[in-house]
């Protein structure tokens, strides 16, 4: 058995802006909190969007999950999601997760639909493969922090700063194909290891089993 998910995975050069806000946010938050707050902030190296977490799997399901995703995505065309603001869930004032994705125009056209669509194709393609199909609706977003500790005082900092009500310029998240990752944890935190991608023009690309460490996904 392995714990793997479906991922988009980001370039190198979106990784290093997402760490200039990282850095940004920590400078406005960190000092306002008191000790007994706990954030953990995402490393930039794993930042990934996650398209569907499909826990522990029999390693003897890799392969058939392979041809279900290459046939029901093979076909699609590339999608690019902006990256223009900063978000908390479940809500602002008492934000447990970070994260930076589109703006609410965006999730109302035609591109964001296009995601849903390709979502959708990956969720039925797993449902096929014996996994359960999320009923929560898709939200593309990128996790830059955790709160595990001290929501309330974290969201009068967001609050008090303003930094959700203004608008971010990160250009934007190509969603062109879609990987597998298998997630090995160990005392410094997560390995993820990729074992196989799909790309949405159809082509793949089998086994590339790089590895790096990550927080968590």
């Amino acid at each position: 058995m392995i714990r793997a998910f479906l991922a988009v995975e980001l370039s190198q050069e979106l990784r290093a802006e997402l760490a200039v806000v990282q850095q940004e946010l920590k400078r406005r938050i960190e000092p306002e909190m008191k000790r007994d707050r706990r954030i953990s902030w995402v490393q930039p190296a794993s930042i990934h969007l996650t398209i569907k977490f499909l826990g522990d799997m029999d390693e003897q399901v890799i392969d058939p999950l392979l041809v279900a995703v290459e046939q029901a995505i093979g076909n699609q065309i590339a999608v690019n999601v902006p990256l223009e603001r900063l978000g908390a869930f479940p809500r602002p004032q008492i934000p447990r997760v970070l994260w930076v994705g589109p703006s609410e125009n965006w999730e109302r056209g035609i591109e964001a639909k296009r995601v849903t669509e390709i979502h959708d194709a990956i969720e039925q393609a797993c449902e096929g493969s014996g996994f359960l199909r999320e009923t929560r609706p898709f939200s593309p977003h990128l996790t830059l922090a955790r709160i595990k500790v001290g929501e309330r005082q974290v969201g009068v900092v967001l609050a008090k700063s303003g930094v959700l009500d203004r608008p971010l310029s990160l250009g934007s998240l190509a969603v062109e194909s879609v990987v597998l990752m298998k997630s090995e944890l160990k005392p410094t935190g997560s390995v993820y290891t990729k074992l196989w991608e799909v790309r949405l023009s159809g082509k793949v690309a089998r086994d590339k089993r790089e590895e790096r460490d990550s927080r968590d996904v």
